[in-house]
């Protein structure tokens, strides 16, 4: 599979020996003008990386911030194709990676190659699919991998080390670590072991490995970032977003991405990534 912006990024962030940050954002939330500002105000800010979220009815590892707003995108009316035309539109201002979060269903109903080639044509580099198994994602890894989009998968504490070996020989771009059980959503405290927790993902799975799920702000950022090579913030970017109401939520989105960028500057492995 030929190396895509996502490898390029981490390995980047490697020699220079920085953390990377990846931010969220549902897309048509509240509109699809507000959420290509926010993507560049993100990118403009300090984001690594940023994961675009479509809409689905029945977010299952969402937490409620996630859920309201995709609520409200569908209630607006978004689709899958005019969330493609907007990270074609971002892919012609920047070189960021993109990257879809999305279910199962949505990519289904569009049909696995249609979706992979059309991502792929919008300048997307990879997709994460929460509710598909490792067992049956062979198809859609399959048109992934033909149009050079990295399926990343998502482990969580839970995840045994036989099955990280699994998911290990479907794994592209970057493996997803779930901080927590549970669904997404900003907390206070991650009190995962996460020395133990990611030394057995290193073990298993021999990618760059980014941990979101409670990251609030750059407090738990810098917390959780020696175990990581990237953080990933997404409900509580949301939540800005419903903070500002009428409002642009671009400023408050852009000070809470240097805050975090800022307090991911200093912080060093406490994992080797060959255990």
């Amino acid at each position: 599979m030929t190396a895509n912006r996502i490898t390029a990024k981490f390995s980047a962030l490697a020699r220079e020996r920085k953390k990377g940050l990846i931010t969220y954002i549902t897309a048509g939330y509240p509109d699809l003008s507000t959420t290509a500002g926010l993507i560049m105000s993100m990118v403009e800010a300090g984001a690594d990386l940023v994961e675009v979220g479509i809409p689905f009815s029945d977010p299952v590892a969402d937490g409620p911030v996630i859920q309201r707003a995709s609520a409200r995108a569908l209630a607006g009316g978004i689709r899958v194709r005019d969330i493609l035309s907007l990270c074609a539109g971002i892919r012609q201002k920047t070189g960021i990676p993109l990257i879809v979060m999305t279910y199962y269903n949505p990519v289904y109903q569009y049909g696995l190659e249609q979706f992979t080639r059309d991502a792929a044509g919008a300048g997307i580099d990879g997709l994460i699919v929460p509710d598909l198994p490792v067992e049956e994602s062979g198809e859609l890894l399959g048109h992934a991998d033909h149009y050079g989009l990295a399926l990343v998968p998502l482990v969580a504490p839970t995840t045994t080390e036989k099955r990280m070996a699994v998911i290990a020989s479907a794994a592209r771009g970057f493996v997803y670590c779930v901080s927590v059980t549970g669904v997404t959503g900003a907390r206070e405290e991650i009190n995962t072991n996460l020395a133990k927790f990611m030394q057995t993902v290193r073990r298993r799975i021999h990618l760059p490995c980014a941990i979101g799920f409670g990251i609030a702000g750059p407090v738990q950022a810098a917390a959780v970032a020696p175990y990581c090579d990237a953080v990933v913030v997404g409900s509580a970017i949301v939540e800005l977003v419903d903070r500002a109401g009428t409002g642009d939520p671009a400023p408050l989105v852009a000070a809470l991405v240097k805050e975090i960028k800022s307090a991911l500057e200093n912080c060093h492995d406490l994992t080797s990534k060959v255990m």
